[in-house]
């Protein structure tokens, strides 16, 4: 018998196929998405391009198959479909899958589709010049090669003599869960229209300066921006810098002290750039972020939206180079806006309750595309109104039809204890008896519950039987700066008490069983659970996964100390971390961690357990579990470890929550 939906049963929810990703032709006629799918192994998910028809007329249709998957559609003036891909090469020998990411193009008349760039590094974040068609990339590279053939020569002797070492001169030396060279990211940029692309190298040694930057290139192909890390002393800054792709010239186009610059976009008449611009926290002091617009040639940039008290990402411009189209996180959604760079305007241009990504704005100016998603929905493409305030999407055909959920989506409102407005939401099961409820704290922690997420899906809890409540407590994003302000440095103060605010407004629902609850967290939700853990004992269960215990030792290990130093300092040590407080817990806890996440490295776990099991008088009765994953980083990618991490939390809770005895997973006994 079929299960009733597909979060009855964890084997049919990976089965899902899930979006990413949107990209619009120059003449609006195609857009692309990624669907990816469970692979015939059932151990990863392998993404395809799929064409969805922008008039909303035709249903969509599959461009490619492979077993290496395809991923970051960009289109050429002409139509073609650029994507990357690690395929084999249909004209060599080889299995393909392995090896570095190659840049692929689909004809836009039909045809098979070839390698037109590759490197011996992989070639990575492709951009077009709209109307030139110059390709803009960004590929790994060793620091000492001068070409290709030097970084291939390079790379052959460090494998032949089987040599992994990497030098460092500076901070970081890792992110999330890989280590940092030895090669370095660079820009590469080639002309179009020949067989193979010509890449030229347009920053030769920039050492650390490209990592996780973003950059975009001119409508005629002459000039690219980008974000440039000046990064010293373990402190996080970048600047943007103009390139001209002819001689490889880099000027400083905004430079701004105190402040961290990022993703420029170049408007499509080619005379202004808008950057994301963020204050640099302190201590005590929580970061800003704004936009600014600053022309292409240089000279003195100036606010977007003045007084717009909202962080703009997803930065587009409008065809006119009159408006920036942008999402921000708000009151638990993150619509789409619109932004007049004249008069300094912001239009909301969705009022439901929807979560943006990925807009696209149409060339003639009617349409602006996107992928929707929200607590109750996964990503599929719309197309909203570009003119029209608090308007409604439509839907296109896309590459999947929604699955059935497991229940329904409300909202609760209720009062800080120092008077702030505080909202949730709150997954309730179909039951029609009082549902035990979970909290689950988001991570960030300047996040938001505001959207779909597959990792941590309240639906397979739903289907379960359970009621989520999911809080937006203090430093939650799209409440405005000062909500923000209000945790900034004080975790354990207003995050924490607004968490147990709203739970309390939950536990008064008469569809709501409050003498059966369990608190839930991951990374900064994580921390909480911990703190939760020491401060109370209302709670029958807790689950902590990826999480902060000591910050005195969080700080020096994570990957970009730089970033946390200022607020995780010796006073919020000393009063906000976790594990001063061990020996009030009185909850039973799992805890939940990957050995290869260098965010929230592994021996955070490894001094909560030995805080836990070292208080326990009689080991045979240790209420505490511990599930560990050699291999996994701060979330669990793999879908049948996502299932053995969803299998050892529904047990844990069963027994804690529902009083159901404990059983371990078959595939961990």
């Amino acid at each position: 018998m079929p299960p009733q939906t597909p979060f009855h049963d964890l084997q049919a929810y990976i089965e899902v196929p899930r979006l990413a990703g949107l990209a619009l032709s120059p003449d609006g006629e195609r857009l692309i998405t990624t669907v990816a799918e469970l692979d015939p192994d059932r151990t990863r998910m392998v993404s395809a391009l799929w064409e969805v028809d922008p008039h909303g007329s035709t249903p969509a249709r599959r461009l490619t198959r492979s077993a290496a998957g395809e991923s970051n559609p960009v289109l050429t003036p002409d139509g073609d479909v650029l994507f990357l891909s690690a395929r084999p090469d249909p004209d060599t020998s080889g299995d393909g899958g392995d090896g570095p990411a190659a840049l692929w193009s689909l004809p836009a008349g039909g045809g098979e589709a070839r390698i037109v760039g590759s490197r011996p590094g992989g070639v990575s974040d492709p951009v077009v010049a709209r109307d030139a068609g110059t390709v803009l990339a960004t590929s790994a590279t060793l620091p000492g090669s001068i070409t290709a053939e030097d970084d291939e020569r390079r790379r052959a002797a460090r494998g032949d003599a089987k040599v992994t070492a990497v030098l460092h001169t500076g901070d970081p030396v890792r992110h999330w869960d890989h280590d940092l060279g030895p090669a370095e990211p660079r820009l590469v940029v080639a002309a179009p229209g020949a067989e193979s692309l010509e890449w030229t190298d347009l920053t030769p040694a920039p050492g650390r300066a490209l990592d996780e930057t973003g950059h975009d290139i001119a409508p005629d192909g002459r000039t690219v921006v980008t974000a440039w890390d000046t990064s010293s002393s373990g402190e996080h800054r970048a600047v943007i810098v103009a390139l001209d792709t002819a001689t490889g010239h880099r000027r400083i186009l905004l430079d701004e002290p105190g402040h961290d610059l990022q993703a420029p976009r170049i408007s499509p008449d080619g005379t202004q750039v808008a950057v994301v611009r963020e204050v640099l926290p302190s201590a005590d002091h929580a970061p800003e972020i704004d936009l600014v617009v600053v022309p292409i040639e240089g000279g003195a940039a100036r606010e977007a939206a003045p007084g717009w008290d909202r962080w703009p990402s997803a930065v587009r411009w409008s065809a006119d180079s009159a408006h920036l189209i942008v999402t921000a996180d708000e009151r638990g959604r993150a619509p789409l806006f619109r932004i007049d760079v004249a008069a300094g305007t912001v239009t909301r241009l969705t009022g439901d309750h929807g979560a943006y990504a990925e807009p696209c704005p149409s060339p003639d100016g009617r349409w602006v595309y996107a992928l929707r998603h929200a607590v109750d929905a996964p990503p599929a493409p719309v197309r909203v109104d570009a003119h029209t305030a608090d308007g409604e999407p439509e839907a296109l055909l896309g590459p999947a039809a929604d699955p059935e959920l497991p229940g329904r989506l409300t909202e609760i409102e209720t009062t800080a204890p120092d008077g702030s407005p505080l909202r949730a939401w709150l997954v309730l099961p179909e039951s029609t008896t009082p549902a035990p409820l979970l909290l689950w704290v988001h991570g960030g922690p300047l996040s938001s519950w505001n959207g779909w997420m597959w990792r941590w899906n309240p639906w397979l809890m739903a289907a379960r039987g359970y009621a989520v409540l999911l809080p937006d407590p203090a430093l939650s994003t799209g409440y405005g700066h000062a909500f923000v302000q209000r945790g900034w440095g004080a975790w354990g103060d207003a995050p924490y008490t607004d968490v147990l605010a709203l739970t309390d407004a939950a536990e008064q629902r008469d569809d709501i069983d409050e003498t059966r609850t369990a608190a839930m967290g991951g990374s900064f939700g994580g921390y909480m659970a911990n703190w939760i853990a020491g401060h109370t004992d209302r709670f029958r269960a807790i689950v902590t996964h990826a999480s902060l215990w000591a910050l005195d030792r969080f700080v020096p290990t994570t990957d970009h100390p730089g970033y946390w130093h200022h607020e995780l300092n010796a006073r919020m040590v000393a009063e906000h971390s976790p594990h001063r407080f061990a020996d009030a817990i009185r909850t039973p806890m799992l805890v939940i961690h990957g050995d290869r996440d260098f965010r929230v490295p592994i021996t955070e776990a490894l001094a909560l357990w030995w805080d836990l099991t070292s208080r326990q008088e009689d080991p045979d009765a240790n209420p505490h579990r511990f599930l560990h994953f050699p291999d996994e980083n701060h979330w669990v990618l793999a879908p049948q470890h996502a299932v053995l991490w969803y299998e050892t939390v529904h047990a844990f809770l069963a027994t804690h929550v529902l009083g159901e005895p404990w059983e371990t997973p078959d595939l961990l006994r």
